[in-house]
């Protein structure tokens, strides 16, 4: 059932041959129908809905997606995207001054900024684990621990620590088993980013237990942007005071004589659950389709067949594509990076010879060739190809991310990697330079 044939139950135009699901995800028509019953009933009566239908509906998506995760109810709220529970997490943290925010290479850039900002407005400092893939999955943890050490050692202390279930660029698969049993070795607070998680990797909460998980919902499991679930445990909860941006459902410290109503209808629910229930009025019906895009995937072979197909067509893709530039896949020695609906192969471009064109011939900046390729080929894709595929500059090389997904099969990456190979030629002729103005 998988492949084109199921390309049909989407929404993408005819001409246009989607290969980068992995940034913004997409859902099928049935769930477009089921997001739209949502709004019109929001639409038909206003106030009824958003005050007292709303809610039941989301109590049962939170019911949910916490049964697919194997995590209590109470622990589970949505919010937008993961960037904003990352940031949930790190504005609510109190700082003092010796505290550090750990994260590695590889982390989102938004959410590197976010701990950027966070380092220049509160005491905190950060420390960032430097590598470039491929590397070892026990390697990774290992410098985990020397990272914690040198803090340590210098009177500091490890708060925080941010990683991700699968790096966003390049595409592979991290070891936060590892990571979040080793963060609670030493003593420090767990945030995964799960962007690529629920619907991607297989994930058990209960088993993992990390302090803070977050995962996009609108990347792999099928439901509208933006939805993301939030999961906090009950134990620190009473950490997250407020969601971003403060709300209706925040306690303030109490004070005499002051009483900040919650318009709201009273509930017997928790703070840290009613905190999230109601942030700002926008469109939650995305939060609503989780029930409805289980059921579809339900329908179509389960989540063990869904990542189990995507997983094998990712790595089988990306050893074709290599095979068809002549190039390499990036891939450790125990093979643990493409673990993942996500995979990554090289261009066949020669950098040195390519810098060499730009700057004699185009007059570009050295250091901006490796970005200007990638922007141009990028637009390329899109303006004369029907398509778009995730490209970066890393390591020295042009490299290619590839996505799989239910709606795919090995004869679209086949076709991406022959119009690779031409997007390539023309860049060794410098069409890239010489068009640079109509990026």
């Amino acid at each position: 059932m998988f492949g084109k044939q199921l390309r049909k139950e989407f929404l993408f135009d005819e001409r246009w041959l989607n290969l980068n699901h992995g940034s913004f995800g997409t859902y099928p028509r049935v769930i477009r129908d089921v997001m739209r019953s949502f709004q019109d009933q929001a639409e038909a009566r206003p106030d009824d809905f958003i005050r007292y239908i709303y809610p039941q509906l989301l109590d049962s998506s939170r019911l949910a997606i916490s049964n697919l995760l194997n995590t209590p109810v109470e622990a589970v709220v949505f919010v937008p995207n993961a960037t904003t529970g990352v940031n949930t997490v790190l504005r609510n943290l109190v700082y003092e001054p010796g505290d550090h925010i750990l994260y590695f290479a590889t982390i989102y850039g938004a959410c590197e900024k976010s701990v950027a900002y966070i380092t220049e407005t509160t005491p905190a400092s950060s420390v960032k684990i430097e590598y470039t893939y491929p590397v070892e999955d026990d390697w990774l943890v290992s410098q985990f621990h020397a990272k914690v050490d040198e803090v340590e050692k210098s009177g500091g202390r490890v708060k925080l620590a941010i990683f991700d279930t699968v790096v966003s660029m390049p595409g592979v698969r991290m070891p936060f088993e590892s990571l979040t049993a080793a963060c609670k070795e030493r003593g420090v607070l767990s945030c995964i980013d799960g962007a690529h998680g629920v619907g991607h990797v297989e994930l058990d909460l209960a088993t993992l237990d990390p302090d803070f998980f977050v995962s996009n919902m609108h990347k792999w499991l099928f439901t509208p942007r933006g939805s993301a679930i939030f999961y906090v445990p009950v134990r620190n909860q009473h950490l997250l005071r407020s969601t971003l941006p403060t709300s209706h459902g925040f306690v303030p410290a109490p004070k005499p004589g002051v009483v900040i109503n919650n318009p709201f209808p009273a509930s017997t629910k928790s703070p840290y659950v009613l905190n999230f229930e109601f942030v700002g009025t926008i469109d939650n019906a995305p939060y609503l389709c989780v029930p409805a895009a289980l059921r579809f995937r339900e329908e179509i072979g389960g989540e063990k067949k869904i990542m189990g197909y995507c997983h094998d067509l990712a790595k089988r893709a990306a050893y074709r594509a290599a095979e068809i530039l002549g190039t390499e896949v990036l891939q450790n020695k125990t093979e643990t990076l493409t673990n993942a609906c996500l995979s990554n192969v090289r261009l066949p471009l020669e950098p040195a010879k390519i810098e060499e064109l730009a700057v004699t011939k185009y007059g570009l900046e050295r250091a901006a060739v490796g970005m200007a390729v990638r922007d141009w080929m990028s637009k390329a894709l899109v303006d004369d190809y029907e398509t778009f595929i995730a490209l970066m500059w890393y390591g020295g090389a042009w490299w290619m991310r590839l996505s799989a997904q239910v709606y795919l099969g090995l004869e679209n990456f086949e076709w991406a990697a022959e119009t690779l190979k031409k997007l390539c030629a023309r860049v060794e002729k410098g069409d890239f330079a010489q068009l640079k103005g109509k990026l």
